[in-house]
């Protein structure tokens, strides 16, 4: 009983000294005397109180008495921790990275996480779902921002590299229509004059394809996709014949000659 009191007290203090998550093996470091299953029993007692929450293994948050309703942080306030303890490369994309940028377009219940290879499994805990989404080339950090939580920082995508993000998993986030909304609401934040030249190294050539049109020819911003081409066209990217949609039928579609792109689907933007 003494171990747990002594658990909890620590606990307490990370909370006082306004740390919200930790691991075992901190706790492991704190505890010498104590026998790693006994840390484990503190920590279980603590976790059916609801004070405390596993959302990995041997990753645990802290639950204020301010989030004690949901039962967990949102899990922007830890992510950027949960992956040091992870060892991995992650950025907060998609439609949670365009939130950043005024998107109202976005899924409290989700946190997408971009991450390279190899795949981590999806995560959800009290109804907050952490989404792992894995690609091959991660891309260099003139590409990510860092901004400031309640908690510390969290790694996000820029708006353009968000925007390409938005075309390429579209299926992730519901859909083309809902894509070209949440591209929208990007077009303000996307300068493709200062755009590094990793960009191309990073995105498949068929994406920029498709974002280009949908800028150009669907949001009707002529001018960031004129700037987006010319940086194309210096990244010696060499366009071929898609399709607008993926597994969708092109017979008797039209293809639009500057971005080669073949109209197999209608467009709406939501207002």
């Amino acid at each position: 009983m003494e171990s747990i009191i002594n658990i909890k007290d620590w606990v307490d203090n990370l909370q006082r000294n306004g740390k919200l998550f930790f691991s075992f093996e901190q706790a492991t470091t704190a505890f010498p005397g104590l026998q790693p299953a006994g840390i484990r029993n503190g920590l279980a007692r603590l976790s059916a109180k609801g004070s405390i929450i596993s959302v990995w293994k041997g990753f645990y948050v802290i639950v204020p008495i301010a989030y004690s309703v949901n039962g967990i942080l949102p899990p922007i306030m830890y992510v950027d921790h949960l992956m040091q303890h992870l060892q991995r490369m992650y950025y907060v994309g998609l439609l949670n990275a365009a939130a950043f940028y005024g998107s109202a377009l976005q899924q409290p219940q989700v946190l997408s996480v971009i991450i390279q290879h190899p795949t981590l499994r999806d995560s959800s805990k009290k109804n907050i779902k952490l989404q792992f989404v894995c690609r091959r080339k991660f891309p260099p950090e003139d590409l990510l921002e860092t901004r400031k939580t309640q908690t510390g920082y969290v790694k996000i995508s820029n708006a353009i590299l968000t925007a390409a993000d938005i075309v390429y998993y579209e299926k992730e986030i519901g859909g083309l229509n809902r894509a070209c909304t949440v591209l929208n609401d990007l077009v303000d934040e996307m300068n493709f004059s200062t755009l590094s030249l990793s960009f191309f190294e990073v995105i498949p050539t068929s994406t920029i394809q498709r974002l280009g049109y949908l800028l150009d020819k669907v949001i009707l911003r002529e001018d960031l996709a004129n700037s987006l081409y010319e940086r194309a066209i210096q990244a010696r990217c060499t366009f071929q014949s898609i399709s607008l949609k993926n597994r969708k039928s092109t017979e008797n579609c039209i293809q639009d000659k500057k971005w080669k792109v073949i109209i197999n689907t209608d467009i709406e933007i939501d207002e």
